[in-house]
């Protein structure tokens, strides 16, 4: 246990801005401002899905037309101007309308609470083991919010993926993009996440799940499970408690941009031997 946690921790140690310049967390660091690096935090979340070189495209041309104060923006949003401005919006699954929706309902949080956090914590408990519930509520409350004026009718239509942005682990999601937004927010700021939100304690966060978390945390015995769903996020979260139960997602940057920034992909064995978990990992040909 002594070694797996010295080199989670060292893993840990070495981030660096390069990571960073690879992930949507980086728009975030683009604003001073804590309130506008809430808003973006939400945008860049909702739109990490793909490969990471479309996932950046995507946002630069959203936060080119937010302007310099995502913010102010996102209060004053108006709906009917929006569709114009993302009428040729697309980023996989998700159009223009898709977006607007985005940015009226975060307009009407704001209205109602004053913030992202606050509308949050309506559904969230400190004393709860973790987010499942809080993620479960939050997503339910934003999608009952009012959307007539993005699609001309109270009721999502079928034919929108906007209730793909805001999944929930009751229907066995991974919400990997959730679990990202509220680690980017929660965490204490340490030159990566940003330490805006005081409400959620760190111990209660759940690790998000993507292709590069789900294998390399199989490698390293953190999960046996094969499908990346809820289970798995929340039994990966569970192992890795026992090495920081205080904190236990501070480690998913790190392990997630082995494969992301530095290109383990499970089957290039000539990348193992620099590898900073080859010690630990299953994969490692070399033992």
């Amino acid at each position: 246990m002594s070694d797996i946690k010295a080199t989670l921790d060292a893993l840990y140690a070495s981030r660096s801005y390069h990571h960073l310049g690879n992930d949507p967390l980086s728009f975030c660091h683009h604003y001073p401002d804590p309130a506008d690096r809430e808003i973006v935090a939400v945008i860049a979340s909702s739109f990490a899905y793909g490969s990471v070189v479309i996932i950046l495209r995507t946002l630069e041309a959203i936060f080119s037309e937010l302007g310099k104060s995502p913010r102010r923006c996102v209060e004053n949003f108006n709906p009917q101007a929006g569709i114009r401005t993302f009428s040729g919006f697309k980023h996989r699954f998700n159009d223009g309308r898709d977006l607007c929706a985005l940015l009226w309902g975060m307009r009407q949080m704001l209205e109602r609470t004053g913030s992202i956090q606050a509308f949050f914590l309506q559904g969230h408990h400190a004393a709860d083991d973790d987010v499942s519930n809080s993620l479960n509520r939050y997503s339910a409350a934003v999608l009952s919010l009012d959307y007539t004026e993005v699609f001309g009718t109270h009721i999502i239509p079928t034919d929108s993926y906007f209730p793909f942005l805001f999944p929930a682990p009751v229907s066995g999601s991974a919400c990997k993009r959730l679990c990202m937004f509220l680690r980017w927010v929660a965490r204490p700021a340490d030159g990566i996440d940003l330490g805006l939100w005081s409400g959620i304690s760190p111990a209660q966060l759940v690790i998000p799940v993507d292709t590069h978390i789900s294998r390399i945390c199989r490698y390293l015995g953190f999960t046996g499970r094969k499908s990346a769903d809820w289970r798995m996020a929340r039994e990966i979260t569970a192992a890795l408690r026992e090495y920081d139960p205080d904190d236990p997602v501070k480690y998913d940057f790190s392990l997630a941009h082995l494969g992301i920034s530095d290109g383990c992909d499970g089957k290039d064995t000539r990348l193992c031997p620099a590898c900073p978990i080859v010690e630990i990992c299953a994969q490692n040909v070399t033992k």
